[in-house]
């Protein structure tokens, strides 16, 4: 939604760039040769894993884009539970209605990691975006500054977290 609040500039980021990949369009392998990447969210699964690694090796900056994918954030509140088995057995069996029973089958639910991390902790990560989620402002500031071709150096109230 923050993205969105960018407004009329909008229009004019879509002039400079060509989105190749998203959450959002059916493309299912990430591309070789991207320029920048913002990725969201925490790491927390084997697919997640995989995905970021494969992100990390075919993107030139990779922006970790607000508080889950910079500090694990809400996502990572599953960590103090214990270990996988005690968070699946928390969510299909404690707290099911009906048809309690942990899904096994391959492919319904990703294996999960032991800990929910942020992702500079599993791959290098070039800028960071803070807030839940970034502002606007934030968002606009770095992205204007990579368009031109300059590392974003962010202070204030552009590098809040929350």
């Amino acid at each position: 939604m923050s993205f969105l609040d960018l407004d009329e500039w909008l229009f004019y980021l879509a002039e400079k760039v060509e989105l190749v990949y998203s959450p959002f369009a059916d493309i299912k392998e990430y591309p070789e040769g991207v320029d920048i990447v913002l990725v969201e969210g925490a790491i927390a699964n084997e697919d997640n894993l995989e995905l970021i690694r494969q992100v990390r090796d075919r993107s030139k900056i990779l922006i970790s884009f607000g508080d889950c994918a910079v500090t694990g954030n809400v996502t990572a509140l599953r960590n103090p539970l214990g270990d996988t088995e005690s968070v699946l057995q928390r969510c299909y069996l404690e707290a099911a209605d009906i048809q309690n029973q942990i899904p096994n089958e391959p492919g319904i639910v990703p294996t999960l990691l032991d800990q929910v991390l942020p992702v500079h902790n599993l791959v290098d990560v070039d800028v960071y975006l803070p807030g839940c989620p970034p502002n606007a402002n934030c968002i606009r500031t770095a992205l204007e500054m990579l368009l031109m071709e300059e590392v974003p150096n962010l202070t204030g109230e552009l590098i809040r977290f929350g």
